[in-house]
């Protein structure tokens, strides 16, 4: 039975209550505030939804992670890499990153990053809990991601990429940077050609527990105005 969210409480059901189908969907309503939102990255879940839909709360099993070690470069990305045609900056453009990622995809209809989405992540921003990545190309935003930094591990949100190999190199330069800093995981959510591609795999929901019990209450040494 799905669990209805009261605004009065932060807590969420366990993990083991997520419906089998659709695959993860835990719960529904609550709102999107950021103590809220800390709540549910912390206890494993994310929110996902549709405008005019209620707020749904999900926690897929399996769970699509990428291990810093295990990134995958392929020889063209290498050598795109190695060319500099882009620049790639954390933190700058927050608000720029969030809104293009919620721009139109050529294959979806809408977006689920609703205005009241942005505003939310916004404030996490706001509170040094959510960053984001920017790929440029003289002086033009092309590129680029946003997530949640948690102890050592980092959940990421969305990605955008307006020229070839953009979100890419944002994505390898960030998994770069975040193996310096000593994370252990990336949280992908749900799987993707394109995130597989760059090394994503899915563990079972018990296992990306034990990480989020074991390392986000750890230090790291981020710094993301670097």
């Amino acid at each position: 039975m799905l669990t209805c969210l009261q605004r009065d409480s932060l807590s969420f059901p366990p993990l083991e209550r997520a419906l089998h189908q659709p695959n993860g969907l835990l719960a529904v309503g609550g709102d999107l505030s950021a103590e809220r939102l800390i709540q549910a990255y912390r206890h494993g879940c994310f929110p996902w939804y549709q405008a005019g839909q209620p707020i749904l709360w999900w926690s897929p099993d399996p769970r699509t992670v990428l291990f810093p070690r295990e990134l995958h470069v392929s020889r063209s990305l290498r050598k795109v890499l190695r060319q500099e045609r882009f620049q790639v900056s954390f933190d700058r453009d927050f608000a720029a990153v969030i809104q293009a990622c919620a721009g139109p995809r050529d294959y979806a209809d809408g977006t689920w990053i609703t205005p009241e989405m942005r505003k939310a992540y916004q404030e996490l921003h706001h509170c040094g809990i959510a960053h984001s990545v920017e790929v440029w190309q003289n002086g033009v935003l092309v590129g680029g991601l946003y997530g949640l930094a948690i102890g050592q591990l980092f959940f990421g949100e969305s990605m955008f990429s307006h020229a070839d190999n953009a979100s890419k190199v944002g994505f390898a330069t960030l998994v770069e940077r975040l193996e310096r800093w000593s994370f252990v995981l990336i949280d992908c959510q749900m799987p993707t050609q394109h995130l597989q591609s760059l090394g994503a795999r899915s563990i079972p929901r018990t296992e990306f527990s034990n990480y989020l019990a074991h390392h986000l209450d750890l230090p790291s040494t981020a710094d993301w105005i670097a």
